[in-house]
């Protein structure tokens, strides 16, 4: 997509769903990029084009949360044989319509690179999520084999990394339960491992939430390998990057994250003013990996804010 047509759209950015848009009594939840409308049985989640990094809402970047929409559909689809997903429908372009589920207290980060907090543990002689991994390799390098490392979805603060063992010894999750989750998590990095390499990607890692739906199964919920619950770089570059030892080429929110790194920000104080152009930058490489993962040109259909405000209140009002 056109860079100048992203930088025209900065004001039509999406800021969310303003709690006095909806109709009376009607219970809307603000997560640091998603709105959760409550309509009795299901919900409708709404991806805004918030932006957060280290826990901070920062920005708003244009189109970011149709792409959020849009991917997390396509892989929900293309994934629903290994687990079952919590999607009805696509209801608007940023919004789609969910089965209530009750969310299991891990987040589930399947790795397929040593890159991120993983190198940093494992560069200061630390074990990851207490796997112990050999000595010898090198930051971005490839795994052996892909690492299941979860951490603890905390209400305030950081998530905390935990052990497999410790999920289970601490009854956050039941054996049983958690072999299943395991065995879905790493299927699930798989079919986007593969699916992402036929398209120019690499999906480094990703976040999968889980949790049990009404009859008791377990059910994939929130997003899904998507560039704010994943690391996606490009494939062509990758190979020549790692053998200089440079950073790679990030399609995700690590753009943004090492833009403010290299500022010294890090989430403590003052968030340094992300310019226009940074700003253009992210959103261009979110809809490039759309692009690259759906096979499709992207066309935005929700470039007005106060209509998609609108369609969310007259489906809330609808359901009521």
């Amino acid at each position: 997509m056109n860079g100048e047509w992203l930088r025209a759209h900065l004001p039509a950015s999406f800021p969310g769903i303003p709690d006095e848009a909806m109709p009376a009594g009607c219970t809307v939840s603000h997560g640091k990029v998603r709105d959760i409308v409550d309509i009795g049985d299901e919900l409708l989640i709404v991806a805004s084009d918030r932006v957060s990094a280290f826990d901070r809402i920062l920005a708003l970047v244009p189109c970011k949360g149709e792409v959020l929409n849009r991917m997390s559909l396509y892989w929900f689809s293309l994934t629903r044989e290994i687990v079952p997903n919590h999607v009805v429908e696509m209801v608007t372009p940023r919004t789609m319509r969910v089965r209530k589920c009750t969310p299991l207290p891990v987040e589930v980060v399947v790795r397929g690179y040593l890159t991120g907090s993983a190198w940093r543990d494992y560069r200061d002689g630390r074990a990851v999520s207490g796997i112990a991994l050999p000595d010898g390799l090198s930051q971005n390098e490839q795994l052996p084999e892909p690492l299941v490392t979860p951490s603890t979805k905390e209400h305030s603060g950081h998530d905390r990394p935990i052990s497999e063992a410790e999920i289970v010894e601490s009854g956050l999750v039941p054996a049983r339960r958690w072999r299943q989750i395991r065995k879905a998590a790493l299927a699930l990095y798989e079919r986007g491992r593969v699916h992402a390499a036929e398209r120019g990607l690499v999906l480094v890692d990703t976040k999968y939430e889980f949790g049990i739906d009404a009859s008791g199964e377990l059910t994939l919920i929130d997003e899904l390998h998507t560039p704010d619950s994943s690391r996606y770089w490009d494939a062509g570059q990758y190979g020549g990057r790692f053998a200089a030892g440079a950073a790679q080429h990030h399609l995700d929110k690590e753009y943004l994250r090492g833009w403010l790194l290299d500022r010294g920000y890090s989430g403590d104080g003052k968030p340094p003013e992300i310019p226009e152009d940074v700003i253009v930058e992210l959103a261009g490489r979110y809809v490039d990996a759309a692009e690259r993962v759906t096979g499709a040109e992207f066309e935005p259909m929700g470039i007005d804010p106060d209509r998609e405000v609108e369609r969310i209140a007259d489906l809330a009002s609808a359901e009521r």
